[in-house]
């Protein structure tokens, strides 16, 4: 299921008898929408039951939210398409819905406005980020999750300055910022945090290393995705 009936182009899915195409996916009616913001809701429910302190919701790299917020994906009409406050909505009702459950200061939002991973694009990002920060920020979340970047390389722009301007709680960086540039984003009231995720992975250690200037390990990203210890838990502490 999709906002729209495009199929993603360029990646293939991992299945037990090998890669192959994604399929064409069918178009989520208006109606069926109510039910996948109840599905986050229950989410929100269990993680709470089960002793969780927040919820971020995920709304990045391809997965269905940020399919509707982008509008090289989302190519519907309705009250769930066209404009980017309409392509906003089901983003939005999912966060107010996880928000009723355990509080807006508790959730956190993800969010990769220029990723291209999984074929996804949007004719003007940061007109796309601007609208989501400003109505984020109105919910008082307990903070949002940006990835600055594309993995690929097809789509560029400054997207943090937009974000850092229209969301006045807390604003996480993210991707590819070494300890020095995540310390002086900070610094400088760019960010209120850094998070750190393939550096992680390479340095199991990473606290430490930042700590006490020590140079990283590079990640190998021909293993990310693979089976077995390879890539994961092979990587060496200092020492």
């Amino acid at each position: 299921m999709a906002p729209s009936a495009v199929a993603i182009r360029g990646f293939e899915v991992h299945t037990p008898n090998g890669k192959v195409a994604h399929v064409v996916p069918r178009e989520l009616r208006d109606d069926e929408l109510p039910g996948i913001v109840a599905a986050f809701r229950t989410a929100a429910v269990n993680a709470k039951a089960a002793g969780f302190d927040g919820v971020e919701v995920h709304g990045a790299n391809g997965y269905l939210l940020d399919q509707f917020l982008r509008d090289g994906s989302n190519q519907r009409s309705g009250s769930y398409g066209g404009s980017i406050a309409n392509r906003a909505r089901l983003l939005l009702e999912v966060v107010d819905a996880v928000s009723g459950v355990i509080g807006a200061e508790r959730v956190g939002v993800r969010l990769s406005p220029l990723n291209s991973y999984n074929d996804m694009r949007d004719s003007n990002p940061v007109a796309l980020i601007e609208h989501v920060a400003k109505e984020l920020s109105q919910r008082r979340i307990g903070y949002l999750h940006m990835m600055r970047g594309d993995f690929l390389g097809q789509q560029t722009g400054d997207v943090m300055t937009p974000a850092r301007a229209h969301f006045r709680g807390v604003l996480v960086g993210n991707m590819g910022y070494t300890p020095a540039e995540a310390s002086q984003a900070i610094a400088s009231s760019k960010l209120d945090a850094v998070a750190f995720g393939t550096s992680f992975l390479a340095n199991p250690d990473l606290p430490k290393r930042i700590a006490t200037n020590a140079p990283l390990t590079a990640p190998n990203p021909a293993t990310f995705y693979t089976p077995g210890p390879v890539g994961y838990t092979d990587y060496p502490s200092l020492g």
